[in-house]
């Protein structure tokens, strides 16, 4: 492990004393695990992205003229409000 020294608002460092102190760690430490809880989220992130922009299936449209707006929108106005935008749940 590698010492580094960061520079942080004093609101945000008496933030992560105290949030250090309630998890019963030291401040070095907890910065530390939230770190490598982003690196993992973000590589996590890449790594589901560059596998979506891999399959090509989802952009397939088969040869077929995909829909115009007019009719996708028109479709969309047709649906129940609970799954329309804006319906129920949005």
């Amino acid at each position: 492990m590698k010492n580094v020294t960061i520079t942080v608002a004093d609101a945000t460092l008496e933030w992560v004393r105290i949030e250090a102190a309630k998890r019963n760690t030291s401040v070095s430490r907890l910065v530390g695990e939230m770190l490598t809880d982003k690196m993992q989220f973000d590589d996590a992130y890449a790594r589901a992205q560059r596998e979506w922009v891999a399959d090509t299936s989802s952009f397939s449209s088969d040869g077929k003229a995909y829909p115009s707006r007019e009719v996708c929108f028109a479709v969309r106005a047709q649906a129940p409000a609970s799954v329309a935008p804006g319906g129920m749940d949005g």
